[in-house]
């Protein structure tokens, strides 16, 4: 990619509607060949970046799902123990010395590859996308580890040694910050933060990604969620749900929003049922009546 608008084209024609500066944060990583960490809300189109820069670079997409107690073995490698106590037996049998049968075993055709290891493997024809996901719902032993490859693109296996990537992999780290992720990995990282969009920006992310949906029902299904956006709410509704919710209303074959309609479809919309119990009825009267008025 030559330029910043380049890359808005390219996001544009693959469905992602970006702003200028999340345009330009995603030019200089690629540029620069540094991990990318978009910070926001969840469902604001924070995992979408990886997977729209994978098909517009036509390339590998590895994804490393992140939660509480993720460990090496899941995201790195894992020895196959079954097939090495095969080996072992067959090289007994055959006569062969503890120190060769040893060293035998622990080669790279007994390692199982996780995402992270897998992203820097040599027969890769060209640098993949490693999508790093919800960093901040592991526990910080793991993102530690990660200090090493982002600065120096190796992984180190202590029976075989210091593996290096043949091709930098394009690395989108994401976090929903339900905790702080500690500085030294985000000064490895090129920082964007994605917020809640305008009206303007969300109204044509629905119009892009829902195309059947009627022009006038988009608009009022944007406006209401930006109106819900202002309530004191336990989950506030991200572009995900935005977009959930239009599907929903267009498979029902709406034009309109109606009273009763969103009384009945809100579980598409909100995820919690105290949310749902706060909005129903006369809220959401209310809030449909102010964004039918705009």
């Amino acid at each position: 990619m030559h330029s910043i608008a380049q890359v808005e084209t390219l996001l544009k024609e693959h469905a992602y509607i970006a702003d200028r500066g999340l345009a330009t944060t995603i030019f200089l990583g690629l540029k620069l060949g540094k991990p990318l960490f978009l910070e926001g809300e969840a469902g604001v189109g924070k995992t979408e970046v990886a997977k729209v820069l994978a098909h517009i670079l036509d390339t590998r997409l590895i994804r490393l799902q992140c939660y509480e107690g993720l460990d090496v073995n899941a995201a790195v490698y894992e020895w196959n123990y079954t097939r090495q106590m095969l080996q072992i037996r067959m090289l007994e049998a055959a006569g062969a010395r503890q120190a060769a049968a040893q060293k035998e075993i622990f080669s790279a055709e007994f390692l199982i590859k996780r995402p992270l290891l897998q992203a820097i493997e040599d027969n890769l024809p060209k640098a993949p996308v490693l999508l790093i996901d919800e960093i901040d719902r592991s526990d910080e032993e793991f993102e530690a580890y990660l200090l090493e490859l982002l600065s120096d693109w190796q992984i180190t296996i202590p029976e075989i040694g210091t593996l290096k990537a043949a091709h930098v992999p394009i690395t989108i780290i994401t976090s929903n910050r339900t905790r702080e992720v500690h500085d030294a990995l985000k000064r490895r990282c090129l920082y964007y933060w994605i917020d809640y969009p305008s009206f303007d920006k969300e109204y044509r992310i629905v119009l892009t990604k829902v195309p059947g949906a009627p022009e006038r029902l988009a608009e009022q299904v944007v406006r209401f969620v930006q109106e819900l956006r202002r309530m004191d709410l336990y989950k506030l509704p991200g572009v995900a749900e935005t977009l959930d919710w239009s599907a929903a209303l267009v498979a029902l074959d709406e034009k309109d929003l109606s009273e009763g309609t969103v009384n009945d479809t809100l579980g598409a919309l909100l995820k919690y049922q105290d949310d749902i119990a706060k909005v129903q009825g006369n809220i959401a009267r209310e809030v449909l009546e102010r964004a039918k008025r705009k």
